[in-house]
């Protein structure tokens, strides 16, 4: 077990889903369309528009595999729109029956559950009703929601991850438009960033008033922003982009500020901030998630309006390859360790010694099942890089909590549909068979080391 590093004492270790990516059952008892139903079925949106993995049906046989695994915690998402069909007003009670079931497997089995409450599958009519976080009333839509998820489920769930990524979801789906709900449009991506964040402090405030004992954070993506030479116009380009990247989301919730002189340069786009706003947005909550793959790289493009910078982008190499000895994953990521110890250490800089989880972490490679087993040794070796700047990040005073793997297994990679595979479970699409990859034993001799160590 020499192998493996050593963490603090109590760190949780699980994998992380996304309900969108592995119900399927979308149309299934009751549960309402979302934004992701619509942008998934519409031709030229996505690789594939399928049912997942099938998991709706299938919770127990995946509760199963985690015990298996030796994992002692699950993070999942919870459909807003398999609970409120509409966003507001009428409960779908089979619903929330289903999450019950899948909750009590899981404490059964003996892994806590920790679930977020929004990974982007927005209740299509609230989109339709009023341009979804575009609008300040999604606010509050999302903290009633909110409040009838934790009033049926609090006495058994106690951690709860309000937003995933609100960044990329007002970047990707709003702005650049390649993520649902497809949007093109400078003029809502802040707007729907300051509401998410927005709903993040008004559902904090909901949830603790009905379970005080419950512990209560958002998982935002930290991505280390290099300059791509030593020039001060990249260096600048950087910063500009880590405000951009990082900033935008991380500022607001641990200092109650936007970050300038970014927000400055967006001033033409900028939300209309009631009073009040900020201080119900400050609010870093009990832990902090942390959602790390990568890093880029930024340099300074004249032409490029209000920003006077650009960035490579994760897709860097479009497939999976070697670069001047640099490995690429399928999705074009560069796989880059010290860039998780690097988000660790942004994020303590802010959070001072607030408990950090690493919320989603982990690597697609282009896996081939050979007869009942997937040697994917790449993410082996991803993983035990990785781990070893996880390590030194706590050894430097990083309050690390916990890590969830993303993924569990191989799923609707949104636009990727399922041509990419996070998985350490291997999932066949044609038949829904599961198959534990050599990553996932690995994993589960990681878990073993830290009990035995003890």
């Amino acid at each position: 077990m020499s192998d493996f590093p050593v963490f603090p004492e109590g760190c949780v270790f699980g994998t992380a889903t996304a309900a969108y990516q592995i119900e399927g059952a979308w149309d299934e008892d009751g549960r309402g369309e979302s934004i992701w139903d619509r942008f998934a079925h519409t031709r030229g949106k996505t690789k594939n528009d399928d049912v997942a993995c099938d998991h709706y049906h299938r919770f127990e046989e995946d509760v199963a595999l985690m015990k298996a695994m030796e994992q002692n915690a699950y993070r999942f998402s919870i459909s807003w729109p398999r609970i409120l069909p509409e966003g507001t007003g009428q409960i779908n009670q089979r619903g929330l029956d289903f999450y019950h079931r899948l909750v009590d497997a899981l404490l059964e089995a003996g892994v806590t559950p920790w679930a977020t409450l929004f990974h982007w599958d927005l209740p299509v009519a609230l989109q339709d009703r009023f341009g979804g976080f575009a609008s300040r009333d999604c606010s509050q839509c999302f903290a009633d929601y909110a409040e009838v998820v934790v009033r049926s489920l609090g006495d058994k769930v106690k951690d709860w991850i309000t937003l995933n990524e609100p960044g990329m979801f007002a970047a990707e789906g709003n702005l650049i438009g390649t993520l649902a709900p497809g949007r093109r449009n400078p003029w809502v991506f802040l707007r729907t960033l300051h509401h998410q964040l927005l709903g993040h402090g008004l559902a904090y405030r909901a949830i603790k008033s009905l379970h005080p004992d419950s512990r209560v954070g958002a998982s935002l993506a930290i991505m280390p922003i290099h300059p791509m030479t030593a020039s001060e116009k990249d260096r600048e380009a950087a910063k500009l982009g880590d405000q951009l990247v990082n900033g935008l989301g991380l500022e607001p919730l641990t200092t109650g500020k936007y970050p300038e002189p970014l927000w400055r340069r967006f001033r033409l786009f900028h939300p209309r901030i009631h009073p009040g706003d900020m201080e119900i947005i400050h609010t870093p909550g009990d832990f902090l998630g942390v959602n790390n793959y990568t890093r880029e790289r930024a340099y300074y493009r004249w032409y490029v309006p209000f920003l006077r910078a650009w960035m490579t982008g994760t897709g860097v190499a479009e497939k999976e390859t070697v670069r001047d000895g640099v490995q690429y994953t399928s999705m074009g990521w560069e796989v880059y360790p010290a860039s998780i110890y690097e988000a660790l250490m942004q994020a303590k800089s802010l959070v001072g010694d607030l408990p950090i989880h690493i919320t989603e972490n982990g690597a697609a490679f282009d896996d081939v099942l050979e007869g009942d087993a997937v040697h994917d040794q790449k993410r082996i070796d991803y993983l035990r890089a990785y781990f070893e700047e996880i390590r030194r990040a706590t050894s430097e005073g990083v309050n690390l909590k916990g890590y969830f793997h993303w993924t569990l297994m191989d799923n609707f990679e949104w636009a990727s549909g399922y041509e990419k595979r996070f998985g350490i479970v291997y999932t066949d699409f044609s038949t829904q068979r599961r198959i534990i990859k050599d990553s996932g034993y690995w994993y589960r001799d990681l878990i073993r080391a830290q009990r035995r160590r003890r």
